[in-house]
């Protein structure tokens, strides 16, 4: 060494300047699997829960919830002939004027 020349620093090595970028790509692909496993999770859930809705006959739309209603045919046969009948009561009941003056 000569009088007032500084020795160089002696050059970082590969692997020190490399290991940032491998520790951020660990890091990176650890937060990416947990969150396609929270992902997975929560399809699984939502597909739970549209089956169960399914079999009480609620169906989710693009448009909203859709209610089916089992039996319907035969409630409206019901309400059907039931109208009928109050029908028919309410006219049986109603006395005619011309009966009721002949005492």
């Amino acid at each position: 060494m000569a009088w007032g020349k500084k020795a160089e620093a002696p050059r970082p090595s590969t692997l020190s300047q490399v290991l940032p970028l491998i520790i951020l790509l660990v890091i990176l692909a650890g937060a990416a699997f947990v969150g396609y496993q929270i992902w997975v999770a929560a399809t699984k859930v939502e597909q739970q829960a549209r089956d169960r809705m399914a079999k009480k006959n609620v169906v989710f739309t693009k448009d909203g919830m859709r209610v089916g209603v089992k039996h319907v045919e035969q409630e409206r046969y019901v309400d059907a002939t039931q109208g009928w009948f109050v029908k028919a009561w309410n006219m049986g009941s109603q006395v005619p004027a011309a009966v009721t003056k002949r005492k």
